[in-house]
């Protein structure tokens, strides 16, 4: 998303309840103007399980089709970004498999 030069566009990180599926809207709106928001499942979840599953899976599709990225954080919570953040993902070592000390793909 580049901006003309001249201005700056600011990227908050906003953390909200997801406490409805007529939310979506809202939070898409939100990532579609460059910020990252972390929504908290646990209401929507309180009131069903179905809905959630459903939210979560139009985020995903929705995330994917403006290159953005979404993922878990913990049982409770998911983080959305736009197109121009991308989530660091530590790859999961097997028992007894070293940690790497130079990897190329976690640098800046």
């Amino acid at each position: 998303m580049a901006e003309p030069e001249g201005t700056s566009a600011k990227t908050f990180l906003k953390a909200m309840p997801l406490r409805d599926l007529s939310m979506l809207e809202k939070v898409k709106n939100e990532v579609r103007s460059g910020n990252i928001l972390i929504l908290k499942v646990t209401p929507l979840a309180d009131k069903s399980i179905d809905d959630v599953k459903r939210a979560v899976n139009e985020l995903c599709a929705f995330a994917e089709s403006i290159g953005g990225d979404i993922a878990r954080l913990g049982e409770e919570r998911i983080v959305i970004c736009p197109s121009h953040v991308k989530i660091w993902r530590d790859k999961t070592l097997q028992p007894g498999e070293p940690k790497p000390v130079n990897s190329s793909e976690n640098k800046a």
